[in-house]
């Protein structure tokens, strides 16, 4: 499906990716502590209000 070349730079723009993402969010850890203190309380508003969705859906459908 893909060719040989394509299969390596998918590799190595992945890694290259991921080592960025990395260096980034390790030189960044000291400000997101700073400023984004509570935001695991909205990710888990987002989880509960989707599973929150999934009921009422399973309601209406056996309904």
């Amino acid at each position: 499906m893909f060719t040989q070349g394509q299969i390596i730079f998918a590799l190595i723009f992945i890694f290259f990716f991921v080592s960025a993402m990395i260096y980034t969010y390790k030189k960044d850890k000291n400000t997101h502590q700073n400023y984004y203190k509570g935001s695991y309380k909205v990710i888990i508003g987002f989880v509960v209000f989707i599973l929150l969705l999934f009921v009422i859906k399973i309601y209406l459908k056996n309904k």
